[in-house]
């Protein structure tokens, strides 16, 4: 029998809150019982196992981030992919566990996974329109801009920013070239195997 007032969704937000706190590398279903004094089978009535848990996290988290980035993206007059890229940082600053788990790909086969992917990508899609960018350009385009905020995002949080200038503005300074790179984007040409200009 379930624990009283336990349910799927509780257990998925526990476990998305020990994500932030833990790292979501770090997440178990031990940590997760744990946190509602019950023991590990009892958890198993809500979720599939660990990797059941990871994946709700993971589709909770992937809409938590599209949430924030549409939100950031509708409520700006101007300059949205500023809008975008600061929302996107303050969501992995602020759930750095969830943030972790909205990294992999969506897994094609997974209908809730791909639509909460979907939603994130319609808003990159719709600033990136602004650029004139669609279809495949867009979508080199979008994985262009997220390369850029993740890794910007990784070696800030892995302390990996050393030299004395303040790494806000150096965000701002990624955010100007970003833009730029995406007011001049073209498609290249290929010329006997070799990129021409």
């Amino acid at each position: 029998m379930p624990r009283a007032g336990l349910t799927p969704d509780l257990v998925t937000d526990e476990a998305a809150r020990v994500a932030d706190e833990m790292g979501f590398d770090r997440l178990t279903l031990a940590e997760v019982a744990g946190r509602f004094g019950v023991a590990v089978p009892s958890l198993y009535k809500h979720v599939d196992g660990l990797d059941g848990l990871r994946r709700a996290v993971a589709i909770v988290s992937i809409r938590d981030l599209g949430r924030a980035l549409d939100g950031a993206v509708s409520s700006a007059d101007r300059d949205l992919l500023v809008a975008l890229a600061h929302a996107y940082r303050r969501f992995a600053h602020e759930h750095p566990g969830r943030y972790a788990a909205t990294v992999r790909a969506a897994d094609p086969g997974d209908r809730d996974a791909v639509e909460a992917s979907d939603a994130v990508l319609r808003t990159v899609l719709g600033v990136l329109s602004g650029y004139g960018l669609v279809g495949t350009e867009a979508i080199d385009a979008t994985r262009a801009l997220r390369a850029s905020l993740h890794g910007f995002i990784a070696l800030e949080a892995a302390g990996g920013f050393g030299l004395p200038r303040d790494v806000d503005r150096s965000f701002e300074r990624l955010v100007e070239i970003l833009d730029a790179a995406l007011r001049s984007w073209r498609s290249p040409r290929v010329v006997g195997g070799r990129v021409s200009p």
